[in-house]
């Protein structure tokens, strides 16, 4: 741009800028309003009530749980921590006894994502290990250990 292009553009964004303040000056008209000062057609939208079509849960209503259902989560079953640096780590071979956090007997933690919702035992069935819940975490108890 030549420096006499670029002092008329910058002229007229001044007598714009100008002109917009004025008009806020004078009376805020609305953007409609000067639309139909300026002889344009406005027309107010009609919107339309939305609706809530989720169930909710309140008294006796139930919640709708299908939309999460098919969901995949991660359940892990935990028998006790360690901590141990490295070089101890290494120095681990087949017959090594890594000592846990536990006492024998005590029940596994059921961890589902990371979070903590049950306690159990381990059981075998068909010649396969599982495990059975013998206490599963409160909602509000779960909540109460996240802060």
């Amino acid at each position: 741009m030549s420096d006499e292009n670029e002092s008329d553009v910058m002229d007229e964004w001044a007598e714009a800028m100008a002109e917009a303040g004025a008009a806020e000056s004078e009376g805020g008209e609305t953007s409609a309003e000067q639309t139909q000062a300026a002889g344009g057609d406005v027309a107010q939208a009609e919107l339309e009530t939305l609706e809530d079509t989720g169930t909710r849960h309140d008294g006796d209503e139930e919640i709708n749980l299908d939309v999460i259902l098919d969901v995949p989560v991660t359940v892990s079953m935990e028998i006790g921590h360690t901590k141990m640096n490295i070089r101890n780590l290494l120095q681990l071979n087949q017959g090594s006894v890594v000592e846990l956090d536990r006492l024998a007997g005590e029940p596994l933690d059921v961890l589902v994502n990371g979070t903590l919702i049950a306690h159990g035992e381990v059981v075998v069935v068909n010649e396969k290990f599982g495990i059975r819940l013998t206490d599963i975490i409160s909602p509000s108890e779960r909540v109460r250990k996240l802060g």
